[in-house]
């Protein structure tokens, strides 16, 4: 068990590094705005309280250290899900990793953001709030798969 626990752990973390070099590459080479996790670890923060849902998070009651939060969360959440896989596909996988198992976890986890997070930050379900949700669900789509191709990937590194 202990096999499974410490490679599920080094996917998610090795998967989320991806994603992050990805945000990187859109954020330097085609301008997409710079990931700002401080809004999540804002929402994280609320969510302790009780509260998953608001109209903005701006508006919400500031957090002093909500940045950390952000990224210790997304990293939480990262490492969460390479668990899942791990524990889901067991020593065979993890002894010979297939792509197709990590890309369908890696889009299923689009789920979280676009029907929890999202809503729960105000942007709305999938979010219909922006003013280009389509835009914003492919780029979801594409950085969920960079995060399988992490997960795929280190599995690989570490068999």
């Amino acid at each position: 068990m202990f096999e499974i626990l410490w490679r599920g752990i080094a996917m998610g973390v090795g998967a989320t590094i991806l994603m992050d070099i990805w945000a990187i590459i859109l954020s330097g080479v085609f301008g997409q705005p710079a990931s700002n996790w401080a809004p999540v670890g804002r929402w994280f923060w609320h969510l302790g309280r009780g509260k998953v849902f608001h109209d903005a998070i701006a508006d919400a009651k500031p957090y002093e250290h909500e940045l950390a939060l952000g990224w210790i969360g997304h990293y939480a959440i990262g490492i969460i899900y390479g668990l899942v896989l791990a524990v889901i596909m067991g020593p065979s996988w993890l002894a010979a990793p297939t792509f197709i198992p990590a890309w369908i976890l890696g889009i299923v986890t689009v789920g979280a953001g676009w029907f929890l997070l999202q809503p729960g930050l105000g942007l709305g379900w999938a979010a219909s709030k922006r003013p280009n949700p389509n835009k914003v669900r492919a780029l979801n789509l594409i950085a969920h798969t960079v995060f399988a191709i992490g997960l795929y990937g280190t599995a690989l590194m570490i068999r």
